[in-house]
Protein backbone atom coordinates (compact mmCIF):
# COMPACT_ATOMS: atom_id res chain seq x y z
CA UNK A 1 0.00 0.00 0.00
CA UNK A 2 1.26 3.75 -0.51
CA UNK A 3 -0.01 6.14 1.95
CA UNK A 4 -0.96 9.91 0.79
CA UNK A 5 1.37 12.29 1.82
CA UNK A 6 -0.92 15.05 1.77
CA UNK A 7 0.52 18.94 0.99
CA UNK A 8 -1.58 21.67 2.30
CA UNK A 9 -0.26 23.87 -0.30
CA UNK A 10 -0.32 21.75 -3.12
CA UNK A 11 -3.68 20.73 -2.40
CA UNK A 12 -4.86 24.08 -2.45
CA UNK A 13 -2.93 24.84 -5.71
CA UNK A 14 -3.56 21.75 -8.25
CA UNK A 15 -7.63 21.97 -6.65
CA UNK A 16 -7.62 25.48 -8.39
CA UNK A 17 -6.10 23.86 -10.92
CA UNK A 18 -8.90 21.50 -11.39
CA UNK A 19 -11.89 23.88 -10.93
CA UNK A 20 -10.25 26.14 -13.60
CA UNK A 21 -9.78 22.90 -15.89
CA UNK A 22 -13.42 22.01 -15.37
CA UNK A 23 -14.57 25.29 -16.16
CA UNK A 24 -12.80 25.61 -19.13
CA UNK A 25 -13.46 21.91 -20.66
CA UNK A 26 -17.33 21.95 -19.51
CA UNK A 27 -20.22 24.11 -20.21
CA UNK A 28 -21.49 24.37 -16.89
CA UNK A 29 -21.50 22.00 -13.60
CA UNK A 30 -24.69 20.68 -12.16
CA UNK A 31 -25.13 19.26 -9.04
CA UNK A 32 -28.49 17.48 -6.93
CA UNK A 33 -28.30 16.47 -3.25
CA UNK A 34 -25.43 19.02 -2.24
CA UNK A 35 -26.90 19.20 1.42
CA UNK A 36 -26.31 15.11 1.73
CA UNK A 37 -22.66 15.58 1.94
CA UNK A 38 -22.77 19.24 3.78
CA UNK A 39 -24.81 18.04 6.30
CA UNK A 40 -23.07 14.56 7.09
CA UNK A 41 -19.89 16.51 6.67
CA UNK A 42 -20.47 18.57 9.60
CA UNK A 43 -21.61 15.89 11.97
CA UNK A 44 -19.43 13.18 11.37
CA UNK A 45 -16.43 11.88 8.76
CA UNK A 46 -18.12 10.88 5.15
CA UNK A 47 -17.21 7.89 2.81
CA UNK A 48 -18.40 8.83 -1.03
CA UNK A 49 -19.13 6.11 -2.80
CA UNK A 50 -19.23 7.19 -6.66
CA UNK A 51 -19.49 5.17 -10.10
CA UNK A 52 -16.07 5.83 -12.12
CA UNK A 53 -16.53 7.05 -15.66
CA UNK A 54 -14.57 9.59 -17.05
CA UNK A 55 -10.89 10.86 -16.51
CA UNK A 56 -12.38 13.31 -15.54
CA UNK A 57 -13.62 12.31 -12.24
CA UNK A 58 -10.75 12.61 -9.77
CA UNK A 59 -10.43 16.61 -10.60
CA UNK A 60 -14.64 16.87 -9.95
CA UNK A 61 -13.59 15.12 -6.69
CA UNK A 62 -10.83 17.90 -5.53
CA UNK A 63 -12.99 20.47 -6.96
CA UNK A 64 -16.32 19.06 -5.11
CA UNK A 65 -14.20 18.44 -1.66
CA UNK A 66 -12.09 21.71 -1.43
CA UNK A 67 -13.58 24.33 -4.02
CA UNK A 68 -17.45 23.69 -3.02
CA UNK A 69 -18.16 21.86 0.27
CA UNK A 70 -14.35 22.61 1.74
CA UNK A 71 -13.61 19.37 3.45
CA UNK A 72 -10.38 17.43 4.35
CA UNK A 73 -10.26 15.07 1.52
CA UNK A 74 -8.56 11.70 0.88
CA UNK A 75 -9.00 8.75 -2.20
CA UNK A 76 -8.34 5.44 -2.84
CA UNK A 77 -6.67 4.84 -5.93
CA UNK A 78 -5.23 2.28 -7.93
CA UNK A 79 -1.08 1.56 -6.47
CA UNK A 80 -0.49 1.19 -10.03
CA UNK A 81 -1.93 4.15 -11.23
CA UNK A 82 -0.93 6.16 -8.14
CA UNK A 83 2.73 5.33 -8.89
CA UNK A 84 2.18 6.74 -12.83
CA UNK A 85 1.18 9.95 -11.06
CA UNK A 86 2.25 10.57 -8.09
CA UNK A 87 1.07 14.42 -7.73
CA UNK A 88 -2.10 12.62 -6.57
CA UNK A 89 -0.58 11.34 -3.49
CA UNK A 90 -0.07 14.68 -2.61
CA UNK A 91 -3.54 15.42 -2.59
CA UNK A 92 -4.21 12.55 -0.35
CA UNK A 93 -4.97 9.37 -3.00
CA UNK A 94 -3.72 6.29 -1.26
CA UNK A 95 -2.76 3.51 -3.52
CA UNK A 96 -4.00 -0.22 -2.98
CA UNK A 97 -2.46 -2.65 -5.27
CA UNK A 98 -6.06 -5.30 -5.28
CA UNK A 99 -4.05 -8.42 -6.22
CA UNK A 100 -2.51 -8.63 -3.05
CA UNK A 101 -5.46 -9.52 -0.85
CA UNK A 102 -2.77 -8.36 2.12
CA UNK A 103 -2.80 -5.01 0.66
CA UNK A 104 -6.35 -4.86 0.71
CA UNK A 105 -6.86 -5.49 4.61
CA UNK A 106 -3.76 -3.09 5.06
CA UNK A 107 -5.91 -0.32 2.84
CA UNK A 108 -9.21 -0.43 4.72
CA UNK A 109 -7.52 -0.58 7.71
CA UNK A 110 -5.81 2.74 6.58
CA UNK A 111 -9.12 4.39 5.28
CA UNK A 112 -10.58 3.42 8.68
CA UNK A 113 -8.06 5.86 10.57
CA UNK A 114 -8.27 8.14 8.10
CA UNK A 115 -12.15 8.66 8.73
CA UNK A 116 -11.68 9.68 12.25
CA UNK A 117 -13.29 13.35 12.75
CA UNK A 118 -16.09 15.49 11.16
CA UNK A 119 -14.94 17.63 7.76
CA UNK A 120 -13.32 14.53 6.70
CA UNK A 121 -14.10 12.85 3.74
CA UNK A 122 -12.67 9.53 1.93
CA UNK A 123 -13.46 8.96 -1.46
CA UNK A 124 -14.21 5.37 -3.33
CA UNK A 125 -14.83 4.53 -6.58
CA UNK A 126 -15.72 0.54 -5.77
CA UNK A 127 -16.16 -0.92 -9.33
CA UNK A 128 -12.04 -0.42 -9.61
CA UNK A 129 -12.06 0.93 -12.83
CA UNK A 130 -14.07 3.46 -15.38
CA UNK A 131 -16.45 1.71 -16.66
CA UNK A 132 -19.73 3.77 -18.50
CA UNK A 133 -22.33 5.07 -17.02
CA UNK A 134 -25.08 3.53 -18.61
CA UNK A 135 -23.66 -0.08 -17.81
CA UNK A 136 -25.74 -2.24 -15.32
CA UNK A 137 -24.86 -3.85 -13.10
CA UNK A 138 -22.60 -1.11 -12.13
CA UNK A 139 -19.95 -3.96 -10.71
CA UNK A 140 -18.97 -2.58 -7.57
CA UNK A 141 -16.38 -4.54 -5.39
CA UNK A 142 -16.65 -5.12 -2.03
CA UNK A 143 -13.62 -2.63 -0.84
CA UNK A 144 -15.52 0.73 0.11
CA UNK A 145 -17.84 -1.94 1.70
CA UNK A 146 -15.73 -3.58 4.11
CA UNK A 147 -14.12 -0.07 4.90
CA UNK A 148 -17.71 1.04 6.12
CA UNK A 149 -17.91 -1.86 8.03
CA UNK A 150 -14.73 -0.95 10.26
CA UNK A 151 -15.10 3.03 9.80
CA UNK A 152 -17.99 2.96 12.30
CA UNK A 153 -17.92 6.85 13.03
CA UNK A 154 -18.40 7.53 8.97
CA UNK A 155 -21.97 8.10 7.10
CA UNK A 156 -21.85 6.16 3.70
CA UNK A 157 -23.00 8.63 1.09
CA UNK A 158 -23.55 7.67 -2.28
CA UNK A 159 -22.57 9.62 -5.47
CA UNK A 160 -23.74 9.70 -9.53
CA UNK A 161 -21.60 11.15 -12.01
CA UNK A 162 -22.96 11.70 -15.31
CA UNK A 163 -21.28 13.89 -18.48
CA UNK A 164 -23.73 14.73 -21.14
CA UNK A 165 -23.52 16.89 -24.65
CA UNK A 166 -26.55 19.12 -24.97
CA UNK A 167 -26.76 22.51 -26.92
CA UNK A 168 -23.56 23.66 -26.05
CA UNK A 169 -20.16 22.73 -28.08
CA UNK A 170 -19.18 21.99 -24.81
CA UNK A 171 -20.73 18.88 -22.70
CA UNK A 172 -22.01 19.38 -19.01
CA UNK A 173 -20.90 18.00 -15.86
CA UNK A 174 -23.83 16.31 -13.73
CA UNK A 175 -23.43 15.00 -10.04
CA UNK A 176 -25.91 14.08 -7.98
CA UNK A 177 -25.83 12.96 -3.98
CA UNK A 178 -27.76 10.91 -2.28
CA UNK A 179 -28.90 10.17 1.28
CA UNK A 180 -26.69 8.66 3.74
CA UNK A 181 -27.01 4.86 3.96
CA UNK A 182 -28.17 2.46 6.76
CA UNK A 183 -25.09 0.62 8.15
CA UNK A 184 -24.42 -2.96 7.27
CA UNK A 185 -22.15 -5.33 9.17
CA UNK A 186 -21.96 -7.67 6.38
CA UNK A 187 -19.78 -6.68 3.85
CA UNK A 188 -22.13 -8.19 0.48
CA UNK A 189 -24.76 -6.39 2.39
CA UNK A 190 -23.36 -3.41 2.26
CA UNK A 191 -21.75 -3.73 -0.88
CA UNK A 192 -24.94 -4.63 -2.46
CA UNK A 193 -26.48 -1.37 -0.94
CA UNK A 194 -23.91 0.56 -2.05
CA UNK A 195 -23.78 -0.27 -5.83
CA UNK A 196 -28.18 0.36 -5.52
CA UNK A 197 -27.81 3.28 -4.20
CA UNK A 198 -25.32 4.88 -6.49
CA UNK A 199 -27.23 3.10 -9.66
CA UNK A 200 -30.85 5.05 -8.13
CA UNK A 201 -28.36 8.64 -8.13
CA UNK A 202 -27.85 7.74 -11.66
CA UNK A 203 -31.32 7.24 -12.70
CA UNK A 204 -32.46 10.39 -10.77
CA UNK A 205 -29.87 12.26 -13.00
CA UNK A 206 -31.75 10.99 -16.14
CA UNK A 207 -35.21 11.69 -14.82
CA UNK A 208 -34.31 15.12 -13.72
CA UNK A 209 -32.27 15.98 -17.26
CA UNK A 210 -36.37 14.94 -18.51
CA UNK A 211 -38.21 16.54 -16.07
CA UNK A 212 -36.12 20.14 -16.22
CA UNK A 213 -37.44 21.07 -12.60
CA UNK A 214 -34.86 22.36 -11.49
CA UNK A 215 -33.17 20.04 -8.65
CA UNK A 216 -29.97 20.56 -10.09
CA UNK A 217 -28.35 23.70 -8.24
CA UNK A 218 -25.75 25.17 -11.19
CA UNK A 219 -22.42 25.71 -9.58
CA UNK A 220 -20.46 26.97 -12.78
CA UNK A 221 -21.10 28.06 -16.41
CA UNK A 222 -18.46 28.90 -19.05
CA UNK A 223 -20.12 30.39 -21.94
CA UNK A 224 -18.77 29.98 -25.36
CA UNK A 225 -15.47 32.35 -25.83
CA UNK A 226 -15.43 35.27 -27.84
CA UNK A 227 -13.76 33.36 -30.72
CA UNK A 228 -16.33 30.59 -30.74
CA UNK A 229 -19.23 33.20 -31.32
CA UNK A 230 -17.10 34.66 -33.78
CA UNK A 231 -16.32 31.71 -35.90
CA UNK A 232 -19.98 30.61 -35.77
CA UNK A 233 -21.06 34.54 -36.78
CA UNK A 234 -18.77 33.71 -39.46
CA UNK A 235 -19.63 31.34 -40.78
CA UNK A 236 -22.92 31.91 -40.87
CA UNK A 237 -22.45 35.42 -42.71
CA UNK A 238 -20.66 33.50 -45.27
CA UNK A 239 -22.93 30.71 -46.07
CA UNK A 240 -25.65 32.84 -46.03
CA UNK A 241 -26.81 32.12 -49.42
CA UNK A 242 -26.55 28.52 -49.48
CA UNK A 243 -30.13 28.07 -48.44
CA UNK A 244 -32.66 28.75 -50.99
CA UNK A 245 -35.37 30.94 -50.30
CA UNK A 246 -38.77 29.55 -50.05
CA UNK A 247 -41.59 30.09 -51.93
Amino acid sequence: MIPAAKSPAFNRWFSRHAEQRIRAHFSAVRLAGRHHLADALATGPVLVVSNHCSWWDPLWLLALSNRIVQADAYAMMDAKNLERLPFFAKVGAFGVDRARPDDGARSVRYAARLLDAPGKVLFVFPQGEERASTLRPLGFLGGSAAIARVARRAAVVPMAVRYEHGGEPRPVLYASLGAPLARHEDVEAGRAAQEAAVTAELESIDTLLVRGDGAFETLWTTPPSVWERWAERALAWWTRGAIAVRD
